[in-house]
């Protein structure tokens, strides 16, 4: 309990130095700046998979058509 108590303690204490000094800013700008990358990342990551899709879908047309030709030659 006592070292829960000193722990909290120090956290506040902690907490509002970098307040006053304007370092909490910086570190909340920082945690939002990480929140965009985070989000950023996932669209690409959707985006690739689109692509890839589209890719795959594109791929699947054109062996359709190709076996489709060669059916009509013969």
């Amino acid at each position: 309990m006592f070292r829960s108590l000193s722990v909290l303690t120090t956290t506040i204490v902690v907490a509002t130095a970098l307040t006053g000094c304007g370092l909490a800013e910086t570190g909340i700008a920082g945690a939002t700046q990480g929140a965009a990358q985070v989000e950023q990342a996932r669209q690409a990551k959707q985006t690739e998979a689109q692509v890839q899709q589209q890719l795959d879908s594109a791929m699947q047309q054109a062996a359709s058509q190709r076996k489709a030709g060669e059916a009509e030659s013969q």
